[in-house]
């Protein structure tokens, strides 16, 4: 009997923890599929960014690996809104097709945008905390990592919530690929 439990009790962890296996609830396959992961020979960049709006005292630390073959850095571009921007998927990554006027170059990956979304109030103060308990909504900003959108579609809509109402600037994280030294 009690060998029975103990099969049960594998079993069940087992199954437990396909659960939560990556990638085991993907339903459908899409045509923006970020890379896998980088080898661990590539560079690690980690940045400190000021978050929208431009009077705002949030900073964000974001560490990330390179997902480029061969050197490259990271290159921070901001736009007042409105902004154009000339990016495509390409090999499931966002790619630049066109110089922009903040700094980014054909070939520059993007690797992240400040996207809005409603969200309870961020913050360690007794205002934050009463407007949390109180359902208290507001549009907050946060960094989306493009490699990780399944929909190109998820791009786009992280990119164009960047909007005058919420926000006066935009702030893009590009990967750029350098000349072999």
């Amino acid at each position: 009997m009690r060998s029975i439990a103990t099969a049960i009790i594998v079993a069940t962890l087992l199954c437990s923890a396909n659960a939560f296996a990556p990638g085991a609830s993907i339903a459908h396959a899409t045509a923006f599929r970020p890379r896998s992961k980088a080898p661990l020979s590539m560079a690690k960049f980690e940045l400190v960014l000021d978050i929208p709006p431009s009077d705002s005292e949030v900073q964000a630390q974001i560490a990330f690996e390179s997902v480029i073959d061969g050197p490259s850095e990271p290159v921070v571009v901001r736009y007042s809104l409105p902004f154009g921007l000339d990016v495509a998927p390409e090999k499931g990554l966002a790619v630049c097709t066109k110089d922009g006027a903040g700094g980014e170059k054909v070939g520059d990956v993007l690797r992240f945008t400040s996207a809005w979304s409603m969200g309870l109030p961020r913050g360690d103060g007794l205002l934050t905390t009463a407007a949390s308990f109180g359902g208290a909504l507001s549009w907050q900003c946060s960094l989306f990592d493009v490699l990780k959108a399944s929909r190109w579609e998820d791009v786009v809509q992280a990119l164009t919530s960047n909007v005058e109402s919420r926000t006066d600037e935009v702030l893009l994280v590009f990967e750029r690929p350098l000349a072999d030294q």
